[in-house]
């Protein structure tokens, strides 16, 4: 059986809440450990585009170390978040307003 380790922060908790919690220096999404100039150039390239397309995601990747399916994983949970603040639901395609 392989156990993970616990999460320090969730991508719930709002940005300075994550970097308040984590005198290390480092954010986590799931069991990937990010630091906070990850959180920091992922938040102001979802700030530009909320849903990038295949290059832009792959560009961000290599901006910020990260693997594209990581990247891609954060970008889903953070729209999610976003939408929820908004009042929407977190999955696109519905209009159940």
């Amino acid at each position: 059986m392989m156990v993970l380790p616990p999460k320090a922060t969730s991508l719930s908790a709002p940005m300075e809440q994550r970097a308040a919690s984590n005198a290390s220096g480092s954010g986590s999404l799931g069991t990937m450990d990010l630091k906070d100039d990850q959180i920091q150039l992922l938040e102001e390239n979802f700030a530009r585009t909320k849903q990038p397309d295949a290059s832009t995601l792959m560009l961000v990747a290599a901006e910020c170390g990260l693997s594209e399916a990581d990247t891609a994983q954060w970008f889903k949970q953070r729209y999610a978040k976003w939408r929820q603040a908004e009042g929407l639901p977190p999955e696109c395609g519905s209009v159940k307003d």
